[in-house]
């Protein structure tokens, strides 16, 4: 049961425009876990104080969308995300600016404050808009956005963070906010307007204000939607403890030159753009628990080894690392399908605001605990990175057995609502 009824070209439109968001928002995500040793060397950073800036993110992420998940459903859609994109990609510019290692801090707190919610209403569209049987696939590509950011923008913002020493590790930051700039600009013609679900904030009736937080309420009360958010948890858990500590691991115990770290992101972004839509396809041919629970199984195979390497020829570490970036991320189309599908479309946007608030949380415990666990030693290798892909292994365990218990609320065909159909951009009507 979807909210909007759009023609194939608007759907196209819809997930492109998505996937650019997705891209830009994980691109200023993921692109601090590369930039790991030109960081270090600039802040004189220990691993630790590394992890916090990468946690710093995720928490503050996970705070604003507990705090948004009341209000996020009393809003035009279209209204609210470009609100929160306008706000992120000046947040991101902020951090090219920043000065010192705690300003920094700052400006990574604020865009992960913005970021956590606008996730959250990415995944938030594609359950208002997209069909359940056609849901796994509409993930896959925008899941792909991650793949994306791998292939092209993080090599992309390595190659300007080496070669242009008037920026160095500020140029990423820059490349993301101007390019957030200008699909800012191409999203206001592509959105379509979805009308708030609930009524105003404080316009609760009897209930007064306390009636407005009656979507954070009907959240928590379901225990699906409870499964749901320990699942996501753990896939996050499995995945953040070793993905932010990859760089340093690989360039100061294996001997992997930096100068290599844009090809290794490069053929391993490439290898999950073409497979995390095939994933997504899968899931809908096959089952997403079933496809989610093959796809947990093998990433376990390169944590282990990733967190084992020795020194090994360069061939072995793009191996291993492509390897690892296809599965771990390919979970994320099946997993995340699940999840989406998982929450009542009457409060799915606090039910997907929450649930970011748990990833965001997951992951930044996850890169907080795997900081406290890996030690630099005084020639500047990490040791105990292996206990992190024990840990790892752990959680996606855990994940197996829920996956089965997370259940879809709209699989099967329901009285469809009124529907609604783009008449020009940014606005919808109730078909006649």
């Amino acid at each position: 049961m979807t909210a909007v009824s759009l023609t194939p070209r608007q759907e196209s439109r819809l997930l492109a425009t998505l996937a650019g968001i997705q891209f830009t928002h994980i691109l200023d995500f993921m692109i601090m876990m590369p930039l790991a040793p030109m960081l270090s060397r600039a802040f004189g950073l220990s691993p630790a104080q590394f992890g916090l800036l990468v946690s710093t993110y995720t928490l503050a992420a996970a705070v604003t969308a507990i705090l948004a998940a009341s209000a996020v459903d009393r809003f035009d859609r279209r209204k609210l995300v470009l609100g929160l994109y306008a706000a992120f990609t000046l947040a991101t510019a902020a951090c090219a600016l920043a000065p010192s290692y705690w300003t920094l801090m700052i400006a990574r707190a604020a865009a992960g404050a913005f970021g956590g919610v606008l996730g959250a209403m990415v995944q938030t569209y594609i359950g208002d808009t997209i069909p359940y049987e056609r849901r796994g696939r509409a993930t896959g590509i925008v899941m792909a956005a991650f793949s994306l950011s791998t292939v092209v923008g993080v090599p992309l913002g390595l190659f300007l963070a080496s070669h242009v020493p008037a920026l160095g590790w500020r140029a990423p930051f820059l490349f993301a906010a101007v390019l957030g700039a200008g699909l800012w600009i191409f999203s206001r013609s592509t959105l379509p307007s979805i009308p708030a679900r609930v009524g105003p904030l404080g316009s609760g009736g009897k209930g007064g204000f306390a009636e407005s937080f009656a979507p954070m309420r009907d959240v928590l009360s379901d225990a699906n939607h409870w499964r749901a958010y320990a699942f996501i948890a753990l896939m996050m858990f499995a995945s953040f403890t070793v993905i932010p500590f990859i760089t340093l691991y690989l360039t100061s115990n294996v001997g992997f030159s930096e100068k290599l770290l844009p090809l290794m992101y490069l053929i391993g972004g490439a290898g999950t753009f073409f497979t995390s839509r095939w994933f997504g396809k899968l899931a809908d041919q096959y089952g997403k628990a079933r496809v989610y629970r093959w796809l947990a199984v093998a990433a376990m195979v390169p944590i282990l080894l990733l967190t084992h390497l020795p020194p090994v020829p360069v061939w072995a570490v793009i191996g291993v690392a492509a390897l690892f970036f296809i599965l771990v991320s390919g979970r994320f189309a099946p997993g995340m399908a699940m999840v989406t599908s998982a929450g009542q479309p009457r409060v799915r946007g606090a039910f997907m605001s929450l649930n970011t608030a748990v990833q965001n949380a997951a992951s930044g415990t996850a890169a907080f605990v795997a900081g406290l666990i890996v030690s630099k030693q005084a020639d500047g290798t990490l040791t105990h990175y292996n206990v992190v892909g024990y840990v790892a292994i752990a959680a996606g365990v855990v994940s197996l057995w829920l996956a089965g218990r997370v259940k879809p609320v709209d699989a099967s065909p329901a009285p469809a609502p009124e529907p609604l159909h783009v008449v020009e951009p940014g606005r919808v009507r109730a078909a006649e």
